[in-house]
């Protein structure tokens, strides 16, 4: 079909929006306009694939940024995407941060303190634990975009908002700490090596040297922290320009000390050390290590001797052990091929002050060495065991996330961060490992254990071993610390800055806010506060195992992730990296757990009492996340298992407690109308079992899909604030009744399904414009009676005690009328679990006739509250056998002349009012004519009587007008005797079933004179039906004994009765539950589902 000029016909199709020239030019012709109405959410394929070739990882701060400043309306700041690949972005970072300050200043220490075989142990154990973590870190890594905050965010995408800011907060620490250990590192180096004068602190006696050097550590050390915040401050940028200088000196210090192990094979360095009898001195105070020295065949004593002795002549009073030992030097660096490494292949470990001894090498010992302190021998410093030595050398290996730190600046994390991480602990672990056995197969045991190098002139220790000179260490180790600690002040305000801006935790969103180019100075200088807490310490050794603890926490939890999710098979989970398996994640996390109880158990408790306390707080007042973590598919298997386990057994009755299906009631907004249900759910439950909390809504759900689930976040809200935990459904259904049936009938899981039904008593039915909210609550418990389910309805709900309210005295009163499984019984004791009811006690009333023994009774069943360790009061009420009082005629006539006139449903609403007016006005005479008549009738013998004020009350006008006020319902039909759950007028203590057949067979022949009398004397009665005078009869006479007894309770429990099957009396029904909780605040009307809840055995 041709047309004519440009003009392009449009397609008219319900599908396509003519009028939006903006929708038309998004759509590439008319292909797709079968999803016009969609596209919005769920957009095209080739707009997907168009963002997606153009993202860009920028920092997560710079993003954010200008979006905010975009809001404020200034000017959008453009910033260029950082471009950092593998080399600098990630093996740069990790090999600084490995090869740092315990390499330089510690290893040597370790290997002369645990021997070559223990140290090396030590490091294969470490290193293990850093490769097997970067194995499960790169398969994480790897299933997916990584943006800025690395570990934490890979561990709380993984694990979960709780695990993942109680371990990345941990991590975070730990990165701090790192930052404290790397300037003391710096420190120690710059004064003990470079420029000892410097000290500001200097001791004036020997034992204020270790103190003096503390408080010099401090000072220095927050000057340098000082600095080092003030470079981080100004940009990233220039922390990796000077990464290179720093990991220059590194490479260059690696490579001398190489460099002087091979120089040792040709020509050993000269750096004697100088032993008394088999006691390593210091000998930086002296050059020649002789006692006395011929000069001119005269005797001359050395400064050596001045040390020992008391003067500088021969004649002197000198040291025990320095005059029965001989001097000897020898060489501290023997070289390679000495034979040295058989010395050092075993440990010597030793209390803080033991001298450092050359093992093999004899000496006479000395009787007093009070005075060895004062000597200028090499002491220990420290006590010094296998487990001080793993969390010293730990932290050594945790550099291994300096790179995924930093995720948000790298091009694609994805490739980088497993390749360069990986790729950086293979060389450090070679480092390692070979450094251990080349320092023990070089260097002189004595040498080794001289932690600071008094033995060698104050020059470090491993320096000495360098080529071309001690110096190449001394500057390489001194910027290997630096860039380490700045590396540390770079990665772990990021860190926090992750953790802040994820929202999880509420305190510390402050910390999420930067400059403009996205850098965080407000984590930066809650970083520098709490790293100068580690610089406070001032102690390197104390301050590592503390290091240790917060990355072991953290590798184990990166392993366990890995873990989780391998083994749970997620969809989502498809990492590039194939190189995992979860095994190697278990053996991981083994590891971890061993390192740290193996490190410091006490510290181990702390650290995991931290996690666990930030852990609390997050799932207490954090924000809810859902991350599709793995935490909450393992849940979910969980309870797939366990619900399936738990349906194919019923629970036993020693495991019964209440299931809770609590029916709410909503307003016109939406809201909850009794939210005290909801209270008393919290209180009866505390937090045990399964609570489902529902409501239905009128309509369809096309309709009303939006309101439902605005409902449903009321409703969650309400649950919120009222403490209530458990679970929250709003359904939409055509009528009330079919949506309360179906919740009833398919509410829960498997065997996670409720067995008691929470409701609250309809306290407007007899106000209310049509019949629907009574009809459908008898419906209701029709329906719990036919699933076995109990039933609890609450009335005056609204006048029960909130969460925060506690009620210091009162009863509980249970009215145990007739046996349902036990419920009554068990109810009172689970509210007084919780606080609200603590303080209350319990009472259980139940009701004698004239021929049971009341005396015994109270035996039975105080022994059987014994054996069901209840402590409870108990009293037998007993109720004689009486005539029917003209009230409850009259009670039953008004009843009944209701009932008759809302049969008349073809009338009008104003014939029926005025038809309400004259039954009224007939019933007013009626009841004045016989006022008197009935008050005789309550004084009579044997009768129980109801006192003045309920029948003044009853008597009122407007409670008239109250009991036929209904209009619009359908007609009842008379109750059928032979239905009826009381046959006679008289109320029985049902104990045993046949008891029950035995009383209602004998009752049922007898003739009552007076009832008939009265009928005699009232013709009006005598077309009653005599089933509804006597519930009715029922219900007066026992709600007499319970106002009487129970009037001033905090709650009454009563047995509810059950409804007629005959449907024709729901109303009458209704009428006999009215009076018989009249008179009551707080009553709680309880029908058991059927079985046992309670038992006496264990």
């Amino acid at each position: 079909m041709e047309f004519s000029g440009d003009v392009t016909p449009r397609e008219s199709s319900p599908f396509i929006n003519n009028t939006d020239h903006d929708q038309e030019n998004y759509y590439d012709g008319k292909n797709m306009a079968l999803f016009e109405e969609e596209i919005e959410s769920n957009p095209m394929v080739s707009s997907l694939l168009n963002k997606l070739a153009n993202y860009t990882n920028l920092t997560q701060g710079v993003t954010e940024h200008e979006e905010y400043e975009n809001e404020e309306g200034v000017t959008k700041i453009r910033v260029k995407s950082p471009q950092m690949g593998t080399f600098i972005g990630v093996y740069l970072p990790c090999m600084q941060n490995i090869l740092g300050v315990i390499l330089f200043l510690r290893l040597t220490w370790i290997v002369g303190t645990a021997g070559i075989l223990e140290s090396f142990a030590i490091v294969v154990m470490c290193c293990t634990c850093t490769m097997l973590t970067a194995i499960s870190m790169s398969a994480i890594a790897t299933n997916g975009v990584v943006p800025a905050g690395g570990s934490y965010y890979m561990i709380s995408r993984s694990l979960g908002p709780e695990f993942g800011g109680a371990v990345g907060l941990c991590f975070y620490l730990g990165t701090t700490f790192a930052g404290s250990m790397y300037i003391l590192g710096t420190i120690e180096i710059l004064l003990t090596y470079i420029v000892p004068n410097a000290a500001v602190f200097v001791a004036e006696k020997k034992e204020g040297e270790a103190g003096a050097m503390l408080n010099n550590m401090r000072v220095y050390g927050t000057c340098c922290l000082a600095l080092m915040a003030l470079v981080v401050f100004v940009g990233v940028k220039y922390v990796n320009k000077l990464a290179l200088v720093f990991l220059a000196c590194v490479v260059l210090s690696i490579m001398a000390i190489y460099a002087g192990v091979i120089k040792t094979v040709i020509e050993p360095p000269d750096f004697p050390i100088c032993l008394l009898g088999n006691r390593s001195l210091q000998n930086h105070n002296f050059e020649k290590c002789v006692k006395t020295e011929v000069i001119k065949n005269v005797t001359y004593t050395t400064k050596l001797w001045e040390l020992f002795c008391d003067s500088r002549h021969l004649n002197a009073t000198c040291d025990e052990y320095f005059t029965l030992n001989n001097v000897t030097e020898i060489q501290g660096i023997p070289g390679l091929l000495s034979g040295v490494i058989k010395d050092n292949m075993w440990g010597d470990y030793g209390p803080s002050g033991m001298l450092v001894e050359k093992k093999r090498q004899s000496s006479v010992p000395a009787q007093d060495n009070s005075r060895d302190i004062y000597m200028p021998y090499v002491f220990n410093d420290i006590s010094t065991f296998f487990t001080l030595l793993v969390g010293i050398y730990f932290p050594s290996v945790t550099g291994i996330m300096a790179g995924s730190n930093r995720s948000g600046d790298l091009r694609d994390a994805q490739r980088s961060i497993p390749f360069g991480t990986i790729l950086a602990i293979a060389t450090t672990s070679f480092i390692y490992m070979t450094c251990v056995v080349l320092f023990g197969a070089c260097i002189e045991g004595v040498v080794l254990r001289d932690k600071f190098g008094d033995s060698v002139k104050k020059n470090l220790v491993i320096g000495t071993l360098a080529w071309p000179s001690p110096w190449v260490i001394v500057i390489g180790s001194f910027f290997s610390c630096c860039g380490a600690g700045l590396q540390s002040l770079t990665g772990a305000p990021r860190l926090l800055q992750a953790i802040a801006r994820d929202g999880i935790v509420p305190f510390l969103q402050v910390f999420g806010h930067g400059k403009a180019n996205g850098e965080p100075t407000w984590a930066l200088l809650m970083t520098a506060g709490i790293c100068e807490i580690g610089i406070l310490i001032a102690s390197l050794d104390a301050v590592a195992p503390i290091l240790s603890m917060f990355f072991l926490m953290c590798y184990l939890f990166v392993n366990l992730a890995c873990a989780v999710q391998t083994l749970l098979r997620t969809p989502n989970w498809r990492p590039r990296f194939k190189f995992y398996h979860w095994t190697l994640s278990f053996l991981g996390m083994s590891l971890c757990v061993s390192l740290m109880f193996i490190s410091s158990w006490y510290y181990a408790l702390v650290a995991m009492s931290i996690a666990g306390c930030i852990y609390k707080y997050i799932e207490y007042r954090g924000a809810e996340k859902e991350w599709g973590d793995g935490i909450r598919g393992l849940s979910l298997n969980a309870a797939r298992y366990a619900l399936i386990r738990l349906e194919e057994v019923q629970p036993h009755t020693k495991n019964w407690r209440p299931q809770l299906l609590v029916l709410l009631k909503l307003d016109s907004d939406l809201g909850v109308k009794h939210p005290r249900l909801l209270s008393f759910t919290t209180q009866l439950k505390a937090g045990k079992g399964l609570t489902i909390v529902s409501s239905v809504l009128e309509g369809t759900y096309m309709t009303l899909g939006a309101e439902a689930k605005s409902a449903e976040q009321n409703v969650k809200s309400a649950m919120h604030a009222e403490r209530t935990k458990g679970f929250c459904h709003v359904v939409v259904s055509s009528n009330l009744r079919d949506g309360f049936s179906h919740l009833i009938q398919s509410a829960g899981l498997g065997g996670m399904k409720h067995n008691a039904v929470l409701m609250a008593w309809p306290g407007g039915w007899k106000q209310a414009e049509d019949s629907y909210p009574w009809k459908n609550f008898i419906e209701t418990v029709r329906e719990t009676t036919s699933a076995h389910q109990a039933l609890l309805v609450a009335k005056n709900i609204d006048k029960f005690p909130s969460n925060q309210d506690r009620l210091g005295e009162g009863t509980i009163d249970v009215w145990w009328i007739v046996h349902d499984g036990g419920l009554l019984m068990l109810l009172p004791f689970l509210l007084r679990q919780h606080k609200v009811w603590r303080k209350c006690k319990m009472r259980i009333f139940t009701v004698a006739q004239m021929d049971d023994n009341s005396i015994q009774m109270k035996k039975d069943l105080q022994m059987f509250l014994y054996h069901l360790r209840l402590s409870a009061v108990v009293e037998v009420v007993e109720m004689h056998d009486s005539d029917i009082a003209a009230f409850t005629y009259e009670k039953t006539l008004v009843m009944e002349q209701r009932s008759q006139m809302l049969k008349q449903m073809q009338l009008s609403r104003n014939e029926r009012e005025r038809e309400i007016q004259s039954i009224t006005d007939e019933s007013r005479n009626s009841i004045k004519r016989k006022k008197s008549s009935v008050v005789e009738t309550l004084k009579a013998p044997n009768t129980l009587q109801v006192p003045s004020l309920s029948i003044s009350r009853d008597m009122r006008d407007d409670e008239e007008a109250q009991l036929i006020t209904k209009l619009g319902t359908k007609s009842h039909a008379n109750l059928n005797d032979n239905a009826t759950a009381t046959p006679d007028h008289r109320v029985h203590m049902t104990w045993t079933k046949d008891k029950l057949i035995t009383e209602r067979n004998r009752n049922r022949g007898e003739t009552n004179v007076g009832v008939k009398d009265l009928f005699n004397m009232k013709p009006e009665w005598e077309s009653l039906n005599q089933s509804n005078v006597r519930r009715m009869h029922t219900a007066v006479k026992l709600n007499e004994v319970v106002v009487n007894k129970s009037q001033g309770a905090q709650l009454v429990l009563l047995n509810m009765p059950g409804p007629p099957k005959n449907k024709g009396g729901d109303e009458n029904y209704m009428e006999f539950l009215e009076v018989l909780m009249d008179g009551l605040d707080r009553v709680l009307l309880v029908r058991g589902g059927g079985r046992e809840v309670i038992t006496i055995y264990s």
